[in-house]
């Protein structure tokens, strides 16, 4: 390879995608002195360019905002420390019996609840930004999984790798405004769809029966189905655990004593304490206790319940996700079906995309909740999950991120940082070390009771009221997607809730809301007609605003004022359409002006050569509607 004396390669000079200088054949060009400068510059440039990006990666500020650990890590003290075990135990308590509840919903056996809710947890500490987040499965979480995976653990953990992933590159390249597509009613027709179909899918569980189906249709007709196979057992002891439980919930908001906190007895707080304790552990101790009655009547010939049954005890092995299923058979039969990589995520379909969204949803909900009035960085914690499932499907966990039941009883217990999921990790790591013999023993009755306890709330019929009453049009998109969702799987509910959004914004932007008011000027009182839009003139309602100036032009036939000072914006096609608009006009021999138009748009107006006549003091403007 030659050199020049500058030290230039010859390979390093032939740059660009246009070829330079003299062609001499077999591709190759000199340059000339000047050229050659040029180049070195460039090439010399990438330098500095290199470093100041590199500079403005690890500089303090963007560290700060990146690991949110070194914000609060530094002023860490015992009262958070104490605050933060309290909460983690607490929540952890919560988590366990959710976890082993929520792989049902997935379809998966009950171990992988457990796998998918302590590694999140540790790597939340480093990157959340908001305390009072616990990691793990989720009703809706499961749900998604269960539609994308169709119960196969091998597609769950992938599905949980990939949709990491995306979380991740979404979180970095700033897509969470995405989850202004979602609108609230949009956001409650989903949330509200999904409970009542997570509560239809245990309801096999506490009828004791076999069942399946994906959609809310499917899983009741195939319920009904097998009605006749009842076990009076199971659903005795689920209807009984529903019960007490929902009994159980109210004691987190019972209390004793005087109204006022501070006039209350060391004996009142304590025992408010208690209740408010027993309450929020509700699913806890319902496990133990039918766990307790499971393990006492197993052994009986009447065989009462059907239990979780056998869980692999000790934590899972720390390997890759599985990137292709083997088959398996026995000896002649297929007992499962191989699948490759791209088969694997065919079969995934929109859940990949769909997942992350509903992720940082779910996880904004409880942010916004307990935000205080503090900012909430949407990319962050999109970065916070996605790195978290990442993670997590290296333990052989599925899809989850935080969820509000979860979030509240964390803030309730008193969280300061989110070291707290640290001792919730550790719970769930000690349960799986020592206590999955005993899990063997819950009947899956009372673990469908903890879900549809839990999801019943989910269903928000308290917003129709006052959406009914503020705007009655909101209600469409969320109806829509609350019977989208109902009928269809869900990740194609959730998109049709979004599209009909869009559809409503682009007609609105279509049609903007135009005020019209017949006029006199002061003094002479000649007659004009004032025509205000009350947003910004582009493509899709540009020839709606024309038609209608021009109607109400002819039908006045006097001058028409066009007051923009709503209209912050125009587009080329906004700028045609008003340079005919004034042609129009000018053909009928009748005044257009145009009153307090920003000089921003005054200048795309200008860009197609329109000669428009505009005003900014109003006593010039009625001089000249005045004129003959």
């Amino acid at each position: 390879m030659a050199y020049d004396n500058n030290g230039m390669s010859d390979s390093m000079l032939n740059i660009g995608s246009e070829p330079r200088g003299a062609y001499t054949g077999s591709n190759h060009f000199i340059l000339n002195e000047d050229e050659k400068k040029s180049t070195r510059d460039q090439l010399r440039s990438v330098g500095p360019w290199c470093r100041q990006k590199a500079k403005n990666i690890f500089r303090k500020k963007t560290l700060y905002k990146k690991l949110p650990i070194i914000n609060w890590l530094p002023k860490y003290s015992a009262d958070d420390a104490v605050g933060d075990l309290v909460a983690g135990i607490t929540v952890g308590l919560t988590v366990i019996p959710q976890a082993l509840a929520y792989a049902g919903i997935a379809g998966l056996p009950a171990a992988y609840g457990l796998y998918g809710s302590f590694m999140g947890c540790f790597v939340y500490i480093f990157l959340g930004s908001h305390k009072d987040v616990p990691l793990g499965p989720t009703a809706i979480a499961s749900l998604l999984t269960l539609q994308a995976s169709s119960g196969v653990w091998q597609r769950a953990v992938l599905l949980n790798f990939l949709t990491g992933l995306i979380e991740i590159l979404m979180g970095i390249f700033g897509l969470g405004f995405l989850l202004d597509f979602v609108s609230g009613p949009v956001n409650c027709g989903f949330t509200s769809a999904v409970a009542l179909v997570i509560l239809s899918s245990q309801v096999k569980d506490v009828l004791g029966i076999a069942a399946s189906g994906n959609t809310f249709v499917q899983m009741w007709t195939s319920i009904f189905e097998h009605i006749g196979d009842t076990r009076v057992g199971d659903t005795v002891l689920g209807a009984i655990c529903i019960v007490i439980l929902l009994l159980m919930r109210m004691l987190t908001s019972l209390k004793i004593g005087p109204r006022n906190h501070e006039d209350k007895t060391t004996m009142q707080k304590a025992i408010n304490k208690t209740l408010w304790l027993i309450g929020t552990s509700r699913n806890a101790i319902l496990v133990v206790i039918c766990g307790g009655i499971g393990a006492a009547l197993h052994y009986s010939d009447n065989n009462w319940f059907k239990l979780i049954g056998y869980i692999p005890p000790g934590l899972p092995a720390f390997q890759p996700p599985p990137f292709e299923i083997d088959e398996v058979t026995n000896g002649t039969e297929i007992i499962q079906k191989g699948e490759t990589f791209s088969e694997m995520v065919s079969n995934m379909g929109s859940g990949l995309f769909v997942i992350p969204l509903i992720a940082l949803l779910e996880n904004m909900a409880i942010c916004k909740a307990f935000a205080d009035g503090k900012a909430i960085d949407a990319s962050q914690e999109l970065i916070a999950i996605g790195t978290a499932n990442v993670v997590n499907s290296f333990v052989q966990g599925y899809p989850g991120n935080g969820a509000l039941s979860r979030g509240a009883v964390n803030n309730s217990s008193g969280a300061r940082t989110p070291m707290g999921s640290l001792y919730t990790g550790v719970l769930v790591i000690l349960a799986l070390l020592f206590f999955t013999p005993y899990f063997y023993y819950i009947p899956r009755s009372a673990l469908a009771a903890i879900i549809i306890a839990a999801v019943i709330f989910m269903v928000e019929v308290r917003v129709i009221k006052p959406m009914w009453r503020s705007k009655k049009s909101d209600l469409l998109p969320g109806l829509a997607t609350f019977i989208a969702c109902l009928a269809l799987p869900l990740e194609y509910g959730i998109l049709i809730g979004i599209g009909i959004n869009v559809i409503f914004i682009l007609y609105h932007s279509a049609r903007p809301k135009i005020t019209i008011e017949l006029c006199a000027t002061t003094g002479v009182s000649n007659k004009y007609l004032m025509i205000t839009p009350d947003r910004c003139l582009i493509f899709p309602s540009t020839e709606y605003v024309r038609h209608l100036v021009n109607k109400q032009g002819i039908k006045n036939q006097t001058p028409v004022v066009l007051d923009c000072s709503h209209i912050y914006g125009a587009d080329y096609t906004a700028a045609t359409v008003i340079e005919t608009l004034v042609k129009d006009f000018e053909d009928r021999n009748q005044k257009i002006l145009f009153y307090n138009l920003k000089p921003s748009v005054v200048h795309v107006f200008e860009g197609v050569d329109n000669k428009i006549r505009v005003y900014y003091n109003f006593e010039d403007l009625e001089r000249v509607i005045n004129e003959k």
